[in-house]
């Protein structure tokens, strides 16, 4: 009877583990589909303020190559956007240092 009952107690217990599991992976799956929505919300933004202050950048808007993604690795990543953000941030600030009477747009 005592064999039964660890039994069934071991089997509550992986059973709880397993939920936990599960729970932190669609924790991780949210903060990841959070993370994703911001940076598409920041490059989204940027890509506008350069569209509409500083057109001459535009050029640079699809020429970045960490936004075409490989054979190897099709897949969008949050990498891969990250990479993308900061390259557009980076052309931009370089260009307001460059091109300080262009700071008032």
């Amino acid at each position: 009877m005592e064999n039964h009952e660890n039994k069934k107690s071991d089997q509550l217990h992986n059973l709880e583990s397993e939920t936990a599991n599960q729970e932190q992976n669609q924790k991780k799956i949210v903060d990841h589909d959070e993370a994703l929505k911001d940076l598409n919300s920041k490059i989204l933004n940027l890509t506008l303020t350069i569209m509409d202050h500083y057109p001459e950048l535009s050029e640079f808007l699809e020429e970045i190559p960490a936004t075409i993604p490989n054979d190897n690795n099709p897949e969008m990543t949050l990498s891969h956007l990250l990479t993308y953000y900061e390259s557009l941030n980076s052309i931009l600030n370089n260009y307001k240092l460059e091109h300080p009477a262009t700071l008032n747009k």
